[in-house]
């Protein structure tokens, strides 16, 4: 029923379009994803990240996703900014709690796809010592969780990206 919902969702809203700036020429984008509202649901996500509730604050913005290893916590740098947005996948109070759903949010394909690579590619190599996901620069269909407030780290989900460069 509510993949039904946010299906037909769209169809009756004036939306902005979506896409990001043109900026910085001779950039390369390796990978890119489908935009589309009812995405999350039909890529594997366990919880949808744009939903109808949160798909009129759904944003484009160029930054670097990263994980940080001593809280475990994924953060994107919106580049320019010094701004931090912490990734997680679950608009809930108890997600914001670190249950988990921040520890291993599910990504778009093409994200999950990056890692999943590296990570065959450390084991492979004898997988010695801690994995660190590679940090990935892009385009990302930003979600938030929550309002923003000043001087805090807002809680949103990537609902796709445009993968310029991979930092190993």
């Amino acid at each position: 029923m509510l993949l039904a919902l946010v299906a037909l969702f769209p169809a009756g809203v004036a939306r902005q379009p979506e896409a990001p700036s043109p900026g910085g020429a001779g950039r390369v984008v390796r990978d890119q994803a489908k935009p589309s509202a009812a995405t999350s649901a039909r890529a594997g996500r366990k919880i949808p990240c744009k939903t109808p509730e949160n798909a009129s604050l759904c944003y484009w913005a160029h930054g670097r996703l990263s994980f940080y290893s001593v809280n475990f916590t994924w953060l994107l740098w919106k580049i320019g900014t010094h701004r931090l947005l912490k990734i997680c996948d679950e608009p809930t109070y108890l997600s914001m709690q670190g249950t988990g759903d921040c520890a291993d949010p599910d990504f778009p394909p093409n994200l999950e796809r990056i890692y999943d690579a590296d990570r065959h590619q450390w084991k492979r190599g004898g997988g010695h010592g801690d994995y660190y996901p590679p940090d990935v620069f892009g385009d990302f269909a930003i979600c938030p969780l929550e309002p923003e407030r000043e001087g805090e780290r807002q809680y949103a989900c990537v609902e796709s990206a445009k993968i310029t460069f991979v930092q190993k």
